[in-house]
């Protein structure tokens, strides 16, 4: 496509030659010769202070918000009021192009799990492509969605947001013809106010689909009927652990030990037996998501269970990882909400050796924090778990919670060496916390890098 082209899609102001652009770039240190520069703008940064650097470094033009901070007045630029609006609309035109079949998800937990173990399953039956990390925010799809090409035949997007509106900017550019919601609880509510605006918030997946997509719906949720409304003439399908007024469900379920679990999955087009590599109860309903959506795009029953039993835990999400002293530790370091805490708990429970939370803060809670923290410790008391060691002044609540017999670190390095000091083959460590807890330092010291439990 010539500059002049591109601008005129964008709405921005073509200066300088008229030149070919094909690949894209936000990263002036990884600018590659032809490349187009584009200069994002964020709290802490300034691309247009970079378009100079990445022309001597090989672009070939930039698109820019800021002419003033590019000394090359010769340059081949596309002067736009926001550089990520233009890398939105870059994104859809390279969506609009693309046969791919495209799935996009959000919900307030389990929507990486899902994308992965959908990605999994798409896997066998064409070349599929799917969000990179927790690329998911208005820059991440953008980016996810520049990856297209002729070959694809799926896409998976994992959609997240911080605020209002982040969610419909990225399922207008993305156009899913498969929208799913996983649920929505309390999880992050600081930048919505309330759980109805996290409702409203998750919702703003539907409303941009064409009337021929699908829309995927928790049935468990007691948001659904708002989703359901939402959809207006859409196709719905909804999914449940047990419901078996849903479309896919899951029958004879059994929980063995270390988070074990199998099923046998009920689909409108036949039954599966299954049995996850991954762990905890509340997976179950994650797989059965990543059915229904994936069987409605197209995939069969046997790619399905191929992909549900081949996907292995996610790194940092319930991963169990072999420790100093033989000691196994679960990994469930990424990040926390109340649900998954308690999801998480289970699934330690579920071990037959000594067992020991080490839990740090949940963030982005907002009123709910203080109440949120003392119930998982009642909730880590009620199962019966006998040892709870905190760090984070939010979690002496959650040791509050729990009772006299838990134990609160004011430091990593203390709680790391108190682990140590008892970690032995007879002994589990749930490590779990929000992400700016950083429990991942808690995981790297304890852990024998590189091997599996």
């Amino acid at each position: 496509m010539m500059l002049s082209a591109l601008a005129e899609e964008l709405g921005g102001q073509k200066l300088g030659d008229d030149v070919v652009v094909s690949a894209l770039s936000i990263d002036s240190r990884s600018i590659k010769k032809g490349d187009t520069f584009l200069a994002l703008v964020g709290d802490a940064f300034n691309g247009n202070d970079f378009v100079d650097a990445a022309f001597h470094d090989g672009a070939i033009a930039a698109i820019v918000s800021d002419t003033s901070r590019v000394n090359n007045v010769n340059s081949s630029l596309i002067k736009v009021n926001d550089t990520r609006i233009a890398l939105g609309k870059i994104a859809s035109l390279i969506r609009q192009k693309s046969r791919a079949k495209i799935i996009a998800l959000t919900g307030s937990q389990g929507k990486t799990t899902v994308k992965e173990m959908m990605g999994s399953i798409l896997a066998f039956e064409g070349e599929t492509l799917i969000t990179e990390g927790n690329l998911n925010n208005t820059i991440g799809v953008p980016l996810t969605l520049l990856r297209l090409n002729e070959d694809h035949k799926y896409a998976v997007i994992e959609m997240g947001a911080d605020c209002h509106g982040e969610i419909e900017f990225s399922a207008t550019i993305t156009k899913p013809n498969i929208a799913l919601l996983t649920n929505a609880n309390a999880a992050h509510i600081e930048g919505f106010g309330s759980l109805q605006g996290i409702v409203q918030a998750k919702g703003e997946i539907i409303d941009p689909t064409e009337g021929d997509a699908t829309i995927i719906l928790n049935i468990d949720d007691p948001n659904v009927d708002h989703w359901v409304y939402r959809a207006e003439d859409r196709k719905v399908l909804r999914f449940s652990e047990k419901n078996e007024e849903a479309d896919a469900y899951a029958e004879n379920v059994v929980v063995g030990t270390k988070g074990a679990v199998s099923f046998e999955l009920v689909t409108p087009v036949g039954r599966e037996y299954i049995s996850l590599k991954v762990l905890g109860r509340h997976n179950i309903i994650n797989a059965v998501a990543a059915a229904i959506a994936t069987q409605n795009a197209g995939a069969g029953l046997p790619a399905i269970k191929k992909g549900l039993e081949s996907l292995a835990p996610v790194p940092r999400r319930l991963n169990p990882v072999a420790g100093i002293g033989g000691c196994c530790i679960v990994d469930d370091s990424y990040n926390a909400s109340p649900n998954s805490f308690m999801a998480a708990i289970d699934v330690l429970m579920s071990f037959p050796e000594n067992k020991i939370l080490v839990a740090g803060d949940m963030r982005e809670l907002g009123t709910e924090a203080e109440d949120s923290h003392f119930k998982i410790g009642e909730y880590a008391a009620q199962v019966g778990l006998r040892e709870l060691w905190t760090v984070g002044e939010l979690s002496k609540l959650t040791g509050k919670g729990f009772g006299a017999s838990s134990r609160h670190f004011d430091s990593t390095n203390e709680l790391v060496a108190a682990c140590r000091a008892v970690a032995n083959k007879d002994t589990v460590f749930l490590v779990k916390g929000s992400r700016g807890m950083h429990m991942e330092e808690i995981v790297e010291q304890l852990s024998i890098a590189g091997s599996d439990y």
